[in-house]
């Protein structure tokens, strides 16, 4: 699983960081790619991207301030230009619908794709084969939710050689053992997954926290995550400031961080008022709580395996 960052500033697009919008690479999960947030010119971030608009099939925003839903409209007109005809998922606050409606009459606007929106509460949005996506709504100054993406447990790992021994011939047997299906030989024999392959092992979690002052919610939704996302606009300096408009000092997402007990820890929606110079000190403030901290700028690409993070893109 793959995170890229296509920008990383908050309030207003700044020379340095776009606003918000990151994807998650599930490429090799699902062959899918899922879009959280889509602030202005996101479209055009993507130009300086892999990633194809085309891929992106479910779109996740978490509320409704312009620097995180200004790019969307955009986005999803310009997407079937590129050979994005398959159908879109769209979660969100309430009004997130009727707001896209009205921008499309108004502008004589066509999807020729079907565009299916779903009005988020807290619980359960989304279950497929492969995940699960909870809502909760956090603290800001206006309905705003933290996601939380949990991959279904795995197959463990084929042991081909005892397969084999068991009579299994090479072909798609042995992957539906794999896959965890008991299966039968053409001489009535049965073969058992559980006796041929090691024990399932747990999948990935994410959490995706967008705007939000500290709160319970936010920890609740990244207990035991191996990477938690979270906003971190200001430094300790500013706390006040960031309090009063629903934000959180990169030491505030260390302390969910910490709290919740998370693996990693990457935090974005930095203030523009922060330069590139003062990077150094802005991971030092929020390391010194949660020491696995990573400060993502547009076009850093981390990579989760084996529960490991890595950065293998940088600006």
């Amino acid at each position: 699983m793959d995170i890229e960052f296509l920008g990383t500033g908050a309030g207003m697009p700044s020379k340095q960081r776009n606003t918000s919008a990151l994807v998650l690479d599930l490429t090799d999960e699902n062959r899918e790619n899922w879009l959280f947030d889509c602030g202005e010119a996101t479209q055009h971030q993507l130009l300086h991207s892999a990633i194809k608009p085309k891929k992106i099939t479910k779109i996740f925003i978490t509320h409704l301030h312009g620097d995180h839903i200004f790019g969307l409209p955009g986005f999803l007109s310009s997407r079937a230009f590129l050979g994005g005809d398959e159908p879109v998922d769209l979660y969100g606050p309430a009004g997130l619908k009727e707001w896209l409606q009205h921008t499309y009459q108004l502008t004589g606007t066509y999807l020729p794709y079907k565009l299916n929106v779903h009005e988020v509460t807290d619980g359960l949005i989304l279950e497929t084969d492969e995940f699960k996506v909870y809502a909760k709504e956090v603290k800001h100054v206006i309905k705003s939710y933290g996601y939380r993406i949990e991959q279904k447990e795995l197959p463990g790992t084929l042991l081909i050689d005892k397969a084999i021994e068991q009579g299994v011939p090479k072909g798609p047997l042995l992957q539906k053992l794999k896959a965890g299906q008991d299966v039968e030989l053409d001489n009535g024999q049965m073969v058992y997954s559980k006796d041929v392959t090691t024990e399932r092992k747990p999948g990935f979690v994410l959490t995706v926290i967008g705007d939000t002052s500290y709160c319970e919610a936010s920890v609740e939704l990244a207990q035991h995550a191996d990477v938690l996302i979270h906003e971190a606009t200001f430094t300790q300096a500013y706390a006040e400031g960031a309090k009063e408009f629903g934000h959180s000092t990169v030491v505030d997402a260390a302390t969910v961080a910490k709290e919740a007990c998370v693996k990693h820890l990457i935090v974005n929606h930095i203030s523009s008022r922060f330069m590139p110079s003062e990077m150094v000190d802005f991971h030092a403030e929020g390391a010194a709580v949660f020491a696995a901290l990573s400060v993502a700028d547009d076009f850093m690409r981390f990579r989760l395996k084996n529960g490991e993070l890595s950065c293998v893109k940088k600006q």
